[in-house]
């Protein structure tokens, strides 16, 4: 527990925080506890104001090229209306939700390199400070897992994760960013598909699942992105038939030439494709895979890079955030 002092809006001598999120990851949809732990400065002072950021490192395309920025994708008031007495220390318990549009950070254990946070504001006399800025994990849900799963037992390699600035057209889809999972593809899909890019866009009654597969060029065309859009149930997620759902998905992509031709998908780019009804392929229940499917999905994840070579980049970024915040 390291208590971070509060060196901007509020002065030397003011309060310092440690923000203490419970243990184990968070899930898109559920919910995040804690406690922001408050120790007194130099004098009394009225905390009129608690509030914890939910941030996220998000790669936005521009004219100048790609760039990368914070963003902050919500935003909960968590306490507030008290009085921290000098040298005092006072904790203050909370709970909230996460929106389901949460990216995942990680899979079987391993950093996929998507970079969220927690970071705490104090409010007092109307001056406002940043402090305290935590790292958040969050495990895929049971639906997203086993549609990664069957991507994985297909012959599908996990190449990168990241996080992209806009929104994708024809959905609901309601965080300012979304995203991306890059998959590369088994050798029967090699010469069609150079690579598909995934999307889960999650809510409390189902999921869209938007795939996007960069179509190598024919001799009579150039090469063009296609997109699909699938929705599925959080139900009967342990009885359906991953597999076969997610490989009728791949061949339903692939079969569509020249329905959809994109011009770049980042920054917003993607178009609202073809909708399935979401039924799915009855068939022998996949129930708890085990984790081997990691060999298709989660080895090499970030191009290669081993978890902690992540955690370490995940640490250089939140420093820089702190430091940021510290001179606003």
């Amino acid at each position: 527990m390291v208590f971070k002092k509060l060196l901007g809006a509020l002065g030397v001598g003011g309060p310092s925080v440690d923000t203490v999120l419970d243990g184990g990851s968070a899930v898109p949809g559920g919910t995040l506890s804690g406690q922001v732990r408050l120790r007194g400065g130099q004098s009394d002072v009225h905390i009129e104001r608690i509030t914890l950021d939910l941030v996220a490192r998000v790669e936005a395309e521009g004219e100048d090229g790609e760039s990368e920025g914070t963003v902050v994708f919500d935003r909960v008031t968590v306490g507030g209306g008290f009085r921290l007495a000098e040298d005092a220390e006072h904790t203050v318990p909370f709970s909230l939700t996460l929106p389901w549009e949460t990216p995942v950070t990680e899979l079987y254990g391993q950093a996929l390199g998507v970079v969220l946070g927690v970071r705490t504001e104090l409010e007092v006399a109307g001056a406002k400070d940043k402090g305290d800025l935590d790292q958040l994990n969050v495990s895929p849900l049971p639906v997203q897992e086993a549609v990664l799963e069957a991507f994985g037992q297909l012959g599908w390699g996990f190449e990168s994760a990241d996080l992209e600035l806009g929104r994708i057209g024809g959905t609901d889809q309601r965080l300012p960013f979304y995203q991306e999972l890059e998959l590369t593809p088994p050798a029967q899909y090699a010469h069609v598909v150079t690579e598909i890019e995934v999307t889960f866009l999650a809510t409390s009654g189902g999921m869209d699942v938007i795939i996007e597969a960069d179509k190598r060029g024919g001799v009579l065309s150039d090469g063009h992105d296609v997109l699909n859009r699938f929705t599925v149930s959080h139900h009967n997620v342990a009885s359906t038939d991953w597999n076969a759902e997610v490989d009728s998905w791949i061949k339903q992509l692939v079969d569509r030439h020249g329905a959809h031709h994109g011009g770049g998908h980042h920054g917003g780019g993607h178009h609202g494709g073809g909708h399935s009804d979401g039924h799915h392929h009855s068939g022998p229940g996949t129930g708890a895979v085990v984790a081997g499917v990691a060999a298709g999905v989660a080895v090499g994840v970030v191009g290669g890079m081993v978890a902690a070579e992540v955690v370490d980049e995940i640490g250089d970024a939140f420093e820089d955030e702190e430091e940021e915040g510290g001179d606003e």
